[in-house]
């Protein structure tokens, strides 16, 4: 990439900047992600866009455990011990 091409501009406003629309559709970025932000040693400025993990299985890996299950019957009452 050419350092004298302009990719996009945005103003300043405050100490907040828009991020111009077609770089956020081109990196996909949205709402709730994080810009991790770098200054390089030439003045030059390199953005790590991290996505936002959402909902509630966004850290859920399956189930790993040994017993076969069958969600139809088992799903109340799995981990539930019934005497």
């Amino acid at each position: 990439m050419s350092s004298d091409r302009i990719d996009a501009e945005s103003k300043v406003s405050g100490n907040q900047a828009n991020i111009p629309a077609r770089i956020r559709r081109e990196l996909d970025i949205d709402d709730g992600d994080q810009l991790r932000w770098h200054l390089e040693d030439d003045g030059s400025i390199r953005v790590q866009v991290i996505q936002q993990q959402t909902g509630t299985f966004a850290d859920f890996d399956g189930y790993a455990g040994e017993d076969a299950t069958d969600v139809t019957s088992d799903h109340d009452a799995w981990g539930v011990d019934v005497e």
